[in-house]
């Protein structure tokens, strides 16, 4: 089962590159995050895009230009970005997308659906992307 998208999975590998891999400047150029993770350029740019749009980027045009993370590591967490990418009712859609799925008409998967979303969001929200950049710093995981 997917249940994060692909914008939501190059998000957060992307801004794990940005704080694992940092940039001589504040600004790291979005053609080398493109490169290094084999991700496409103009896609990682809507997504840079939108990431700023929620607060959780700056972004700098021109020749020493780039994005830089908003505020510290520590405190962007999964849930942030995964809202961001994802939309603030993520958590609230019906797994199947029937429209009008919830406690009084539920869908077959609502009850299972249910139990399982509340269990990835409480992780989501508590996992820095500066945690998870530790890992990627120390070699102890790959992004």
């Amino acid at each position: 089962m997917k249940v994060l998208s692909q914008t939501s999975k190059y998000g957060i590998r992307a801004m794990l590159y940005m704080i694992s891999h940092p940039a001589p400047s504040q600004f790291i150029s979005i053609g080398e995050i493109s490169k290094e993770l084999g991700l496409s350029f103009h896609f990682l740019t809507k997504i840079f895009r939108e990431l700023t749009s929620k607060g959780l980027l700056h972004s700098y045009r021109g020749p020493a230009g780039g994005v830089a993370l908003a505020k510290p590591a520590d405190e962007i967490r999964l849930l942030d970005i995964a809202l961001a990418l994802e939309g603030e009712d993520y958590f609230d859609q019906c797994l199947l997308g029937l429209p009008g799925c919830g406690e009084e008409k539920p869908c077959p998967v609502h009850a299972y659906w249910k139990d399982l979303k509340g269990g990835f969001y409480h992780h989501l929200a508590a996992t820095s992307i500066g945690e998870l950049a530790e890992k990627v710093t120390k070699e102890e995981v790959r992004i």
